[in-house]
């Protein structure tokens, strides 16, 4: 079993002695034999209680689903205050250095998903970078990539189209553990200071999850679980659209539909498209949250056969082109704003620029994005070689 940074900093625990720390974490900030969350963990291995515990998108606890603005509380284990990261304002999202005031270092130990989309990154940067301005150190635990750290996909976030779910100039599959994110942003930013990263011990670019030998403990309501993980980095993008994505079932990302669809047109054309380690079977589920909760859906549901071949966001792209074919005007891009993003449509925002969109409504051309994709893998191959923490493959 692999040795996340939580792992190698509980036998130092006694290093916390004497500091005024806060822990940014949430509810799979776990220990790897007990299962503790962290804070907790910290305690039993001798460390002070922290200061202040700090929580991200869906609460340090990990209790709320996507979007919900989360006030201010206290843990109810230890009576430490939790200081939410994620309000209901675009200003709430990056924190002020004030809120850093009286501390000497702030521990983050978030668990990422390997997708740019993914909420934790943005909060773990954001936040290191406003405590080391307060004059906090930072420490970053690293956590695996469920996905691994060999393989990159999709296009780079354009200039213009940066938001919480975009914060950085990545490709959606970015093969990064957060510690090497954190180091990338910050380099490219010409931070003064850098964080610390206590490394993981065992883990290898080649590794995904089942490879670590950890039990998956769910990083937010939605990706109940490790297959999740595979499928969201293209699934994600349904969310763009007022079609469901499964929220509100047990098979978030994993089942797509609508009511009026018909499951074996959406299933056929989807199949027809030979899409390497997929296959998609037709269904109808009923949601009971979120988009078209209470109504019987007809869809498909996204089965992954091959996770060595499987491309989740092609996938995912491919979905949103059958729908938009399939549904005719029944197909609509979402109506309220995204992350607190009112004035880019929502598949903008995801899809990391404008293309996507103005191909499937006639003004682009789908194939040339596509292809475009490899000369962004390439370059930020390249590029993040610098801060690359754990070697490539014959490296």
């Amino acid at each position: 079993m692999i040795r996340t940074g939580l792992d190698v900093l509980l036998d130092e625990a006694v290093s916390l002695g004497g500091r005024s720390y806060g822990l940014l974490a949430h509810g799979a900030s776990v220990d790897s034999v007990r299962l503790e969350p962290a804070h907790l963990a910290l305690r039993r291995a001798g460390a002070p209680d922290p200061a202040a515990l700090f929580g991200p998108e869906h609460g340090y606890h990990g209790h709320e689903q996507d979007m919900v603005g989360l006030a201010d509380a206290a843990d109810p284990w230890t009576g430490v205050p939790i200081l939410s990261l994620y309000g209901d304002s675009a200003d709430s999202l990056r924190p002020d250095p004030a809120a850093f005031a009286g501390l000497d270092l702030l521990v983050v130990d978030l668990q990422d998903v390997g997708s740019r989309y993914y909420t934790y990154a943005a909060t773990a940067v954001w936040a290191a970078e406003a405590a080391l301005s307060s004059g906090c150190e930072v420490w970053i635990l690293d956590r695996p990539n469920p996905l691994g750290g060999a393989v990159v996909e999709g296009n780079r976030r354009r200039p213009g189209f940066e938001s919480f779910i975009g914060a950085f100039e990545i490709p959606v599959r970015h093969g990064l553990t957060l510690g090497e994110l954190v180091l990338l942003e910050a380099r490219r930013a010409g931070w003064s200071q850098a964080p610390r990263v206590i490394n993981l011990e065992g883990w290898s670019r080649e590794m995904d999850w089942e490879a670590s030998g950890r039990a998956w403990v769910a990083p937010s309501p939605n990706i109940p679980s490790v297959e999740t993980t595979w499928i969201y980095p293209g699934g994600c993008l349904i969310e763009a659209t007022e079609i469901s994505e499964g929220r509100g079932t047990a098979s978030p990302f994993e089942l797509i539909g609508a009511p009026g669809i018909e499951p074996p047109s959406l299933a056929n054309r989807l199949n027809d498209a030979d899409l390497p380690g997929v296959r998609f079977v037709p269904t109808y589920f009923r949601p009971h949250y979120q988009k078209h909760a209470g109504e019987v859906c007809g869809g498909v549901r996204v089965v992954m056969t091959d996770r060595e071949v499987f491309r989740a966001f092609r996938t995912g792209v491919e979905v949103v082109a059958a729908l938009h074919e399939v549904m005719g005007n029944g197909f609509e891009w979402r109506r309220e704003p995204y992350e607190f993003v009112g004035d880019i449509p929502a598949i903008d925002l995801l899809s990391g620029d404008d293309r996507l969109r103005l191909a499937l409504e006639g003004d682009g051309d789908l194939d040339d994005w596509l292809g475009s994709w490899a000369a962004d893998e390439s370059a930020f191959r390249e590029e993040r070689r610098e801060t690359l923490i754990y070697p490539e493959a014959g490296e």
